[in-house]
């Protein structure tokens, strides 16, 4: 695939298999799914835009999963999904729970499949504090530089 924009198909079912295969636990086929659209290891990703940018296949998209997958559950509303060119974008419902409770937290991603057959992932979503249960302790461990906001104003489900 280096040198080629996977086409159009290619793109749309890595989307659509995107949040079913994370949230029903396969990490192997998250993983194959994802190196459908990406062979090599050249991924450049700013999660979210304005922090450090993280470099690498392993790095970009199986530490993430390692790291976030058992506490966070993806939703893409369909209607959201936009496969434009060589780009994809969604807007992302992140479900988790604190303290006891269920809450959604919105994230916009976007992925530029390039030419030569790198992947740039950009995303925009509020950095929750570390002192902030779970979710604020993988943040930690995640963004240790950002300490995110602190008006709890997640939006509950």
């Amino acid at each position: 695939m280096a040198g080629k924009i996977p086409s159009r198909e290619a793109l749309k079912t890595w989307a659509n298999n995107y949040d079913k295969l994370w949230t029903a636990g396969d990490r192997q086929g998250w993983i194959d799914s994802y190196r459908t659209v990406v062979q090599g290891d050249a991924v450049r990703m700013l999660d979210p835009v304005g922090t450090p940018e993280k470099f690498g296949f392993k790095h970009c998209c199986e530490d993430s999963w390692d790291l976030f997958q058992p506490n966070v559950r993806f939703q893409i509303p369909r209607e959201s999904l936009f496969i434009l060119a060589n780009e994809v974008c969604w807007v992302m419902h992140n479900h988790f729970t604190k303290n006891g409770k269920e809450y959604v937290e919105p994230s916009i991603e976007n992925f530029r499949f390039e030419p030569d057959g790198s992947l740039v992932i950009r995303t925009w979503y509020r950095i929750p504090k570390h002192k902030d249960g779970e979710l604020g302790e993988m943040f930690q461990t995640y963004l240790p530089e950002n300490d995110g906001r602190d008006d709890g104003s997640y939006r509950t489900v």
